[in-house]
């Protein structure tokens, strides 16, 4: 009577890890062999079945099944001994470029030069000039966002018509609030910048407390006209957006783009625009600030003054905000957008 062993265990990920080994077109043939075999005995195929379709001794199937359950699917990898290799050639690049696109198994999230380096038994140097030239960068992470609105086109199209091509004689407004900027003032002196040092400050600090900052910014100048208040809520927003209308002539049309925010869509606001009918506010797609330009702004007032800011009081950095916006009201000049890199391409 034939072995029967128990069904073996195969987790969802280690079915999808096991049929993308066993499609890979440049994948060792005894390790796809070895993927087969874990399948039938996750299939609850016998050790005789399996023997006799795959042309596998029962030892070996046995030995596979064993390393499959210690390792999981890095168990499948055959266990080469022996000294470093040396010498570069087109199958050791091919078995360098195929372990890095794999996870480590000591369960860290990705390979470093010297860790996969150990892991094959190679050298160092080998491994680095094998990633720099696949340009494969296992150490780097990058993030991205992508939008689930529905209408991002037509959203998008509306908010970058608007930067290209305005209204006539309209005016455009990119507004957002900056919230919870903290009053820091340092307990130990600021040491300045000299020659040969940074300037340098104490790692302990005392929070005065936070303001935040209601910023709209002219598409066609680059001036940013501001507001600090306590709170960001929908009176503080209406109240923002009356003084900007107020500065404006009496017979200009204003286009203010925004992002999604509750307080930008609340019962207040639908009243405000009903009695400010010459005002009308462009949505940004979901997760799409970056369509906004005052965005833009505030990563430069955040590295310019509040990053590195030294502030006394809540007023003292009201106060400073106010004289960097006059300030930079003399020397603004409007945002224009560059895409340089031409190998990425986003879809929304």
């Amino acid at each position: 009577m034939p072995f029967v062993a128990p069904v073996l265990r195969v987790n969802k990920k280690q079915r999808h890890q096991l049929a993308t080994l066993i499609r890979r077109q440049n994948a060792p043939a005894a390790e796809v062999l070895r993927a087969r075999i874990i399948l039938g005995l996750a299939a609850g195929a016998s050790y005789q079945q399996l023997s006799g379709r795959l042309g596998s001794s029962s030892a070996t199937i046995s030995l596979w099944r064993k390393r499959f359950e210690e390792d999981g699917v890095a168990g499948l990898r055959s266990r080469h001994l022996g000294s470093e290799a040396s010498v570069l050639t087109p199958e050791l690049r091919a078995k360098v470029i195929r372990r890095a696109l794999d996870r480590p198994t000591d369960g860290s999230t990705h390979w470093s030069c010297r860790k996969l380096a150990a892991a094959m038994k190679l050298g160092k140097s080998l491994v680095h000039r094998v990633l720099q030239e696949a340009d494969l960068k296992p150490h780097q992470l990058e993030r991205y966002m992508a939008s689930p609105d529905p209408d991002f086109e037509t959203k998008a199209a509306d908010i970058i018509g608007l930067y290209m091509n305005p209204p006539q004689h309209a005016a455009v407004f990119c507004v957002d609030e900056k919230t919870a900027i903290q009053a820091l003032d340092r307990l130990d002196p600021v040491l300045p910048l000299s020659p040969g040092r940074a300037e340098r400050h104490g790692f302990e600090y005392f929070r005065h407390g936070t303001l935040s900052l209601y910023a709209a910014l002219n598409t066609a100048t680059g001036a940013v006209t501001g507001k600090t208040t306590a709170r960001h809520t929908s009176p503080d927003f209406v109240a923002f957006l009356e003084e900007l209308v107020a500065a404006c002539p009496g017979d200009q049309a204003i286009h203010v783009i925004l992002d999604n925010l509750s307080a930008h869509k609340t019962k207040l606001v639908a009243e405000f625009l009903a009695a400010n009918p010459r005002v009308q506010l462009h949505y940004t797609p979901t997760y799409s600030s970056w369509l906004n330009q005052v965005e833009i702004w505030f990563s430069k007032i955040e590295r310019d003054l509040i990053a590195r800011g030294v502030f006394t009081s809540v007023n003292d950095l009201a106060r400073q905000i106010a004289r960097y916006i006059r300030q930079y009201a003399k020397r603004a000049k409007p945002i224009r957008w560059q895409y340089t890199d031409l190998r990425r391409r986003y879809t929304a």
